[in-house]
């Protein structure tokens, strides 16, 4: 075995890890590996798969290993690169013009080839986004491997073309489609499925035939566990188990599942969350597909979306510092390229969930399991999926009746003083109003969340109807979720016919008055901070979050998010079809025009607000803005008429 830049020579029978190629600054200790382990290794990939036997036994002599840190450039743009790259671990971002990412490459991928296969220069700049372990393959055996294998080469002058073609695209088509994809759209809609009476050499035998690198395990179409090709080499041959055992003995029973209509950036971050490859969709409790990681990288690779991911890599607060004001940084991104407003606020929002949720992972990590099941829920605009550039956290936990304070107390303050100051280090302000789970205030048990709603609803008085605005917003993102949802529906159940509720919620919405007077002028702040402005937010979009909530409620709609409740409620009967579609219209034109002066605050290095100066929009877009509040201002006046609005 040779050596490229070494320090020290290398046994025959082993790999060398030795310096890193001349790209690279850093440089690893010495250490061996086994020539059979990388042999087989290597064995398994594309396009190695494809080589002959003594080729592929020949082959790891000709490699040496380096170890390169996350941050690392290995090849920079317009510089040339003499290696051809195999990652072994860890992973690495190929980063085309204007620092957009074409894709991110884990173990078991190349990189690197395109200077290999034609080109001078490389095109791309390649960085480690992990610290990453490579296996190197010098120019001069690279060429003479293909030499002998053309197929290789082939292979790689197709991926290289294939790249380049889909940097083009990204650069020649401002907008995407990408947040709009759901799973419905490219599941495997028939995935390999067998029994549990099955045993384990059958279930290898189906993978085989079905050429599939996953098989779940299912009784009348409801899937009781999934077992993958790492289940078989890790659980049954490495172990020696008996290939006549069920297939139960290796599976991981109750896989987490996932409804077609989740969207595919959505299912790329819980898949990284959960360290999991595989993920079976399931509607209303019969499997109908399932997707890979694979799938979705192949489609999300070519979208900026995909660094989000990195929340699921990090392992500390310190590490997830500035996190959320990233994403604002990519939510920008997709604003300029044409992403509506809906789908900016969606992304906002399962950005700020995995970072809450990686937050808890590694809090229970540090302060040990739960002693008793809790919820972390999310209120607000994150509870309805609907956050901005600007949002704040508001969260809360509710508790197991089975929690005892003197006993489980101290546990749950740590961790949620953990999350919600560890949420503020990445960019999620703490709440001004302290609606926080680390408030005691707001953690509490099953019970007494249902007392709790129970007094905001039949005594309703001011401090009781600021919270009722708030925690009705209520959505589970981390453990038990389901006596969130017992909680909330319990709640719902209770306001619907609480008619004094609703008038008193009619009432706080007809104030949110929209900035237009006389004649149809828009009304500005004449003094302070904000002269010369209006607030789109105060006068406009909570306005309409408010009707929402208050028409959902009085017709028993149990949805959360602003466009189901007013869809849901129209349906009901609790508003006109009409109204309901205007007040989503105005919803979401006041948000687009809301994304966008955020996004130029952003680039100007200044703190994102609501706050626009309507003497900057264009002459379409003053109108579109009149148009907008005067919907809200109609929608106002006719609370009065169905609830007693003035009486209050």
């Amino acid at each position: 075995m040779r050596s490229r830049r070494g320090r020290g020579s290398c046994h025959t029978n082993s790999l060398c890890l030795k310096g890193t190629p001349a790209q690279v600054p850093h440089y690893a200790r010495d250490m061996t590996v086994e020539l059979e382990e990388v042999r087989d290794f290597i064995a398994d990939l594309e396009p190695f798969t494809r080589l002959p036997a003594l080729e592929l036994d020949h082959l790891p002599a000709r490699m040496s290993m380096n170890y390169v840190r996350r941050g690392e450039e290995i090849v920079a743009v317009g510089q040339p690169n003499d290696f051809l790259y195999l990652i072994r671990s860890g992973a690495i971002d190929i980063v085309g013009e204007g620092g957009l990412l074409l894709d991110r490459r884990d173990a078991g991928r190349t990189f690197g080839y395109s200077t290999l296969v034609g080109e001078n220069a490389s095109r791309y700049s390649m960085i480690a986004v992990e610290d990453s372990l490579l296996l190197t393959l010098p120019r001069e055996d690279f060429a003479a491997l293909i030499d002998r294998n053309p197929d290789i080469g082939r292979f790689y002058q197709s991926q290289s073309h294939r790249i380049r073609a889909a940097a083009n695209e990204l650069r020649d088509d401002p907008s995407s489609e990408v947040l709009r994809t759901q799973l419905d759209d490219f599941k495997v809609s028939d995935p390999a499925s067998i029994t549990p009476q099955s045993t384990i050499q059958q279930a290898a035998q189906l993978m085989e035939e079905r050429r599939v690198s996953s098989l779940l395990i299912t009784v009348d179409g409801r899937v009781q566990g999934i077992v993958t090709d790492r289940d078989l080499r890790g659980r049954v041959v490495a172990q020696g188990l008996d290939i006549h055992l069920p297939i139960t003995e290796i599976m991981t029973a109750n896989p987490r599942t996932v409804p077609s209509d989740t969207l595919a950036f959505e299912a790329m971050l819980l898949m990284a969350e959960l360290r999991i490859h595989h993920l079976p969709i399931v509607d209303e409790g019969q499997l109908t597909g399932i997707v890979s990681t694979a799938d979705v990288m192949r489609l999300l690779r070519h979208d900026p979306i995909y660094l989000t991911a990195d929340l699921s890599r990090r392992n500390s607060p310190e590490e997830l510092a500035h996190a959320y004001e990233q994403a604002s940084e990519v939510a920008a991104r997709f604003i300029e390229r044409g992403a509506s407003a809906e789908e900016t606020a969606g992304m906002m929002t399962i950005a700020a969930d995995s970072l809450a949720r990686r937050l808890l992972t590694l809090g229970e990590e540090k302060f040990g399991a739960p002693p008793v099941p809790y919820a972390f829920v999310v209120v607000g605009s994150q509870g309805r999926r609907e956050m901005g550039l600007a949002s704040d956290q508001d969260n809360a936990l509710v508790l197991s009746n089975d929690f005892d304070e003197a006993e489980h107390g101290a546990y749950f303050a740590q961790l949620s003083e953990y999350v919600n100051r560890g949420l503020d280090t990445a960019g999620q302000v703490l709440c001004p109003g302290d609606m926080m789970a680390m408030n005691p205030k707001w953690r509490m048990t099953v019970n007494e969340w249902t007392k709790t709603f129970h007094t905001w609803i039949t005594a309703p008085d001011p401090d009781a109807l600021l919270h009722a605005q708030t925690f009705f917003d209520f959505r589970a993102i981390h453990g038990d979720a389901e006596m969130a949802e017992q909680v909330h529906a319990d709640a719902v159940s209770m306001a619907h016919g609480a008619r004094r509720l609703h008038a008193h919620l009619a009432s706080l919405a007809a104030r949110r008055e929209p900035p237009l007077g006389f004649f149809r002028g828009l009304v500005v702040d004449r003094s302070g901070e904000y002269a010369n402005t209006l607030n789109v937010k105060k006068g406009g979009t909570a306005g309409i979050v408010q009707m929402a909530r208050l028409f959902s409620l009085a017709s028993g709609v149990q949805a959360v998010s602003t466009r189901r409740r007013l869809t849901e409620a129209a349906q009901a009967g609790g508003v006109s079809v009409r109204g309901s579609q205007d007040l989503l219209d105005a919803f979401e034109y006041l948000r687009t025009i809301t994304f966008r002066h955020q996004v130029l605050q952003i680039r100007d290095k200044v703190t994102p607000n609501y706050n626009i100066d309507p003497n900057k929009l264009s002459k379409l877009d003053r109108e579109h803005l009149r148009d907008s509040f005067q919907i809200i201002k109609d929608m106002q006046n006719a609370l009065a008429t169905k609830y007693p609005v003035r009486n209050i």
